[in-house]
């Protein structure tokens, strides 16, 4: 009785520490906000549903078209299981970040939460800075890849895919210029809305097509399994595992969605909108689109197993997402560059020349670095599974598994039977991530490496169309 007793007393200490918590929270959070109101440039001003515009923007991509091909390596059955899984577990480690945020409202973007989670350390925030420019970089870089695709398949392949991408990399720029996150949201709601448009269409096109592109009777009508492809391999189905996890997983860029919110505490409603969207959206993409394509037709993205004029219909509603999910990256990483150069300046808030031409470079240089290094790799897709291997294990699962712990110290962590549960689980999402870490490393390196012995590997600033 007496041990009943004082855990009783500890949970009720525990539940009137965390309303007192809650309250200083709300305090320090509008602080924030009433420094800024003197301010020619304000940051805190999205309300939730302009930061649900970011999280449609960010989640609802092109990468949703890549699910067919998914599908078509773990089967119909586990490919939905495992989607399901894994939006629910972005789900709760957002939740996790938007719980961190708010007990930290400091925090601007991860590499803050990074030098939390390791004791205020610089050289975990340094490196954690360096991921996240990487790792946004990438993504840049990946956008310049597919403009450039997109309007080599629009056009036939009529010009060089140097020309193209330089094209991309130069909108994308401008795209990315306004310096705050309000700014860009109602773009953001545009390109989801013509995204989620794109996928309605070629769900459409892939059942009313007849055959699907390249149908050959050799190969026979599209085939559809509940389990594993015949022939599957764990590097294949590793792969389709971790295109599922990389595209689910967006959490890098949610501090500093949060750390641009009127009120941050309607962030759930912004995160549950989005998470309900991707089940849907996502598992009846992969699902129908297998069911017509087959696993002989299957390509990623799937607009590529579309015949000719349904491929260029649906895939030209991309242009907008395209466009403005690398200029969110840029924007996002311009930011971070922008805050430390001027950490304690009048030109962070103003809207100087010294500001807007620092701004305007920082934009320039993170384009130039990413059409760089989309050119100057040959196997450019694998070398983004190996980036996101080494990153988004640790912004999708082991940074949100030490923020709960951190959130929960010491005993705190085992008070009670489901807060034992959570903090169990948070153990768990740690050794995911290594797990990923390790796992998706291997898998991608010897992606590359069967790339090389099937001789599919192309040249740097290759002129040769890369169309669908």
């Amino acid at each position: 009785m007496d041990h009943l007793s004082n855990l009783d007393a500890k949970r009720k200490g525990a539940d009137l520490e965390h309303e007192v918590a809650s309250d200083v929270e709300s305090v320090r959070m509008a602080e924030r906000v009433q420094e800024e109101q003197e301010h020619q440039i304000k940051y805190r001003t999205c309300s939730w549903q302009k930061t649900a515009g970011l999280l449609f923007s960010e989640y609802i991509c092109l990468a949703i078209l890549s699910f067919p091909w998914s599908f078509s390596v773990l089967g119909m059955a586990l490919g939905v299981v495992v989607t399901i899984l894994m939006a629910a577990i972005v789900l709760y480690t957002s939740l996790i970040i938007w719980r961190f945020c708010l007990k930290h409202p400091e925090v601007r973007d991860v590499c803050d939460i990074g030098r939390i989670l390791f004791g205020g350390s610089d050289l975990a925030y340094n490196l954690t800075a360096i991921f996240f420019f990487f790792n946004n970089t990438f993504i840049q870089a990946l956008h310049v890849l597919v403009g450039a695709k997109l309007l080599n398949t629009l056009s036939n392949g009529a010009r060089c895919t140097i020309i193209f991408s330089v094209v991309s990399a130069v909108v994308c720029f401008f795209f990315a210029l306004p310096r705050t996150l309000e700014q860009m949201s109602f773009i953001g709601t545009f390109s989801a809305i013509t995204m989620g448009l794109a996928v309605l269409l070629a769900i459409i096109f892939s059942g009313i097509q007849g055959s699907p592109f390249r149908f050959s009777e050799e190969l026979g009508a599209p085939l559809v399994f509940a389990g594993p492809a015949p022939g599957a391999t764990f590097v294949t189905g590793m792969s389709a595992f971790l295109n599922i996890t990389y595209t689910l997983g967006g959490q890098i860029a949610i501090p500093s969605f949060i750390a641009e919110m009127k009120n941050p505490k309607d962030f759930p409603k912004a995160l549950w909108a989005v998470t309900i969207a991707e089940i849907i959206v996502f598992n009846i993409c992969g699902a129908v689109m297998y069911h017509y394509i087959g696993v002989q037709y299957v390509t990623a993205p799937a607009f590529g197993s579309l015949t000719t004029t349904y491929k260029k219909v649906a895939f030209s509603f991309t242009i907008p997402t395209i466009i403005f999910l690398g200029s969110l990256y840029s924007s996002i990483t311009a930011r971070f560059i922008f805050f430390r150069i001027f950490q304690n300046s009048h030109h962070r808030h103003s809207n100087t020349l010294v500001a807007w031409a620092t701004w305007t470079a920082i934009v320039g240089f993170t384009w130039i670095i990413a059409f760089v290094i989309a050119e100057v790799i040959p196997f450019f897709s694998d070398m983004l599974s190996l980036m996101s291997s080494i990153f988004d294990s640790w912004f999708c699962f082991i940074f949100w598994g030490m923020a709960y712990l951190t959130l929960y110290p010491g005993e705190k962590k085992w008070l009670g039977v489901g807060r034992s549960l959570e903090t169990v689980f948070n153990w768990f999402l740690i050794v995911l991530g290594l797990y990923i870490l390790v796992a998706g490393t291997y898998v991608s390196i010897q992606s590359i490496i069967d790339s090389y012995h099937a001789n599919v590997v192309g040249s740097a600033f290759s002129c040769a169309s890369n169309a669908l």
